[in-house]
């Protein structure tokens, strides 16, 4: 197995820089997803990782070796597409087999590979069925399939689940996390879908206009995302936000005060006068009573909407101009236009410098 190592890496298409200095190490045997909004990067950087894409600047490693000039059947990688890219006259069977009666294998190590791959993925009654036959899941079973057979040091995963409905993109997320456990191969894997980044990544690297914003694991870039893109990015709702002044250990705003409690309070030592955005996720802003010990203030916001999700409501209201929005008890939803008291955990406060959108250090 290999790493892969982007050392300042760069993308131009004429004089589009899609891609600026990226510098990541992905780690042997690691899970990691690139995510970002469409038009980030992310899939232009896996491209070049293949080697269907050329590097503007910069070199990319996969293992000890420089692969920046190396065909892309010379840089021991599977890609997996958002196209299943099944060959529609070929039996199941004839596509996982195909690359490797190119590469001239024996008949009964073809065989091998392909009845294990078949097992791994639960394909052993599909084999001589025709891509039409199939459903869209079992056709990217098929394709990942084709992928595992070649035995990779490197799997690339390009979107390969948007085509799935919803409960079947539930699934293959779960089947996609199985193999990689068990196969222990190094995996990059691009999405746009937050969801799929936060359950499915071991590390998920958070890319915006060509730039990479964050590397973390998932809950340490969901509890301490490093500017507001990647706040307001990663989380569903996405986090609330204040504009508020800081002074005298607090944080004051329209129609809020806010004491600082927790790791905001030590970040903000000698920035009175600063002014900030004050980050609030919405299951921090609740309708229960504060807990007992834990410091909290009180908010009152007008409801505008309410989404009604059956294990939660999401609430959306007004306070001041900023429109907030909080999840609250499904069995106590407020009427809309009604005015509401909310809790707010000011140990859960996210600070961002209103000038440079950067996360104050806390």
């Amino acid at each position: 197995m290999a790493g892969v190592v982007f050392d300042k890496v760069s993308k131009f298409f004429g004089d589009v820089e899609v891609i600026r200095e990226l510098s990541l190490e992905v780690r042997d045997d690691e899970f990691m997803v690139l995510v970002g909004p469409s038009g980030c990067g992310k899939s232009t950087a896996l491209r070049m990782v293949a080697g269907l894409e050329e590097t503007s600047a910069g070199t990319i490693r996969i293992g000890d070796r420089v692969v920046n000039d190396l065909p892309p059947k010379d840089r021991d990688i599977a890609m997996v597409f958002q196209s299943y890219a099944l060959y529609p006259h070929m039996s199941v069977r004839e596509n996982l087999d195909f690359g490797l009666r190119n590469k001239k294998m024996e008949r009964a190590e073809i065989d091998r590979r392909v009845g294990e791959a078949a097992r791994i993925l639960g394909l052993d009654a599909y084999l001589d069925r025709k891509p039409r036959q199939l459903s869209g899941g079992q056709r990217q079973r098929v394709a990942v399939g084709r992928a595992i057979v070649r035995q990779p040091a490197v799997f690339l995963f390009d979107e390969p689940l948007s085509n799935l409905d919803a409960s079947l993109r539930v699934q293959m997320r779960a089947e996609i996390i199985g193999l990689q456990r068990r196969l222990r191969t190094t995996t990059i894997y691009v999405t746009h879908d937050q969801i799929e980044a936060m359950t499915m990544g071991h590390r998920i690297a958070v890319l915006h206009a060509g730039e990479l914003q964050q590397v973390g694991t998932p809950l340490a870039v969901y509890e301490q995302p490093a500017n507001l893109f990647v706040a307001r990015f990663i989380g569903t709702p996405p986090m609330n936000f204040l504009r508020g002044r800081l002074g005298g250990g607090r944080v004051t705003g329209a129609g809020f005060a806010f004491d600082l409690a927790g790791p905001a309070a030590g970040a903000v030592g000698g920035m009175d006068g600063r002014e900030v955005l004050v980050g609030v996720r919405p299951e921090n802003l609740r309708d229960e009573r504060p807990i007992a010990g834990r410091p909290a203030a009180t908010v009152r916001l007008r409801v505008e909407l309410v989404e009604t999700l059956g294990y939660e409501v999401h609430v959306h209201g007004r306070l001041g101009d900023a429109l907030l929005v909080a999840k609250v008890d499904p069995h106590a939803v407020p009427p809309v236009d009604a005015e509401v008291d909310l809790v707010v955990e000011l140990d859960r406060l996210h600070l961002f410098d209103a000038a440079s959108e950067r996360r104050l250090a806390q």
